[in-house]
């Protein structure tokens, strides 16, 4: 591992989005027929208190266990696909980079962090996305919730998920008792964030982030928050996660808000799905925000704008410090390219872009406070 990645613990989180009854649209965007599971993190929490996340959490040892290679099928990397090596002149996030052999684990990075994703979702909110067998699933489509047939009982589901939550080796155990496998294959690779300095956590927590999306044919069989790291969750479509967010009914982060907007071009289910699993294999780039403070708010640069650094602080050793006097209305009129998140408050963020997408992403959604009219000029 690098010296630069030292300073973040690793983590992966999962978007999960399930199918859902077509209702009203509380949004102007119109109906969407899936929605996307948030968590609302503790007020005690010491990372991002109240705020609501997609569920994730903390790779453990026991999520590169060589054990799960007697659970998982033996074909290269469990079945996964292979992604492409990068463009010329890029390079592979290290997060997905490193030779896990070298740190003594044979199972590849690309599974383990699947794993971890998967098992925190059962932590934190319940949902057990496991398939019977060794896997994978049959069929190309959203993936199908495990029937509540095959599951426990909910009184020995809820010991499994305690045991889980006190030790993460216990989830090896849970799937060897069902004959079920961590459902990977229905994981894509969707991005990776980094902790910028600024955003650090009790104690300097900063983590690098693999960020995957699920796509199911509808709602798990139960959810629920475990009153530890979360105390209340929701079903939300993209549209009106992002309208309660600017209501100030939910807190976000910029990264969660970001996703949102990006998965605001996507209406069906079927459409999402399918854009994830054809881009997963392309890989998908490393980013971390640096905050621009100017007069009347902030501006989370990311890269490609054009005044994001050419050496970012990536330790906080360089104790840099972006400002400025100006207003954010005069340095959104006095740029071109942008790659940003504009912050007035706490809860009117906005998001423009209008660089050309990498590894055949798909950009946010430029969704606007009510009270900014910057993006009439992109």
């Amino acid at each position: 591992m690098s010296s630069r990645l030292r300073h973040w613990r690793e983590a992966a989180t999962l978007l999960l989005a399930a199918g859902a009854p077509a209702r009203p649209p509380r949004s102007s965007l119109g109906p969407c027929d899936y929605e996307l599971l948030l968590l609302q993190r503790s007020s005690r929490s010491g990372f991002l208190p109240s705020a609501h996340v997609f569920p994730g959490g903390l790779v453990e040892a026991a999520d590169f266990s060589a054990e799960w290679l007697g659970l998982l099928p033996a074909a290269p990397h469990c079945g996964l696909g292979l992604v492409k090596p990068p463009p010329p002149g890029g390079s592979r996030a290290p997060l997905f980079a490193s030779l896990r052999e070298r740190l003594g684990s044979p199972l590849p990075g690309e599974v383990a962090f699947r794993i971890c994703a998967i098992r925190e979702t059962f932590e934190e909110a319940g949902v057990l996305l496991v398939v019977p067998g060794r896997g994978p699933a049959a069929g190309r489509g959203p993936a199908r919730p495990l029937r509540g047939e095959r599951l426990p009982p909910a009184a020995e589901l809820g010991r499994w998920r305690r045991r889980v939550q006190e030790d993460p080796a216990c989830f090896l155990q849970l799937c060897r008792h069902l004959g079920c496998v961590p459902n990977i294959w229905a994981l894509q690779e969707w991005s990776n964030w980094l902790t910028p300095v600024g955003r650090a956590g009790r104690g300097g927590r900063r983590y690098d982030t693999a960020f995957y999306l699920c796509c199911l044919e509808a709602r798990p069989p139960c959810t629920s928050q475990d009153d530890r790291e979360v105390t209340a969750f929701q079903w939300s479509s993209p549209a009106e996660a992002i309208e309660r967010f600017k209501s100030q009914e939910i807190w976000l982060a910029p990264p969660q808000f970001y996703e949102l907007c990006r998965l605001c071009n996507f209406s069906s289910l079927h459409e999402l799905h399918q854009f994830s699993c054809e881009r997963a294999l392309e890989g998908c780039e490393r980013w971390m925000s640096v905050t621009l403070t100017a007069s009347d708010g902030y501006i989370q640069l990311l890269p490609g704008d054009e005044l994001y650094p050419e050496d970012p602080d990536y330790t906080g050793e360089k104790k840099m410090t972006l400002s400025t006097d100006k207003k954010i209305e005069d340095l959104m009129k006095e740029g071109s390219i942008f790659h940003r998140i504009v912050i007035k408050n706490i809860n009117d963020l906005s998001v423009y872009v209008n660089i050309q997408a990498k590894y055949k992403h798909m950009n946010p959604m430029m969704i606007k406070s009510s009270n900014s009219d910057y993006n009439s000029r992109l």
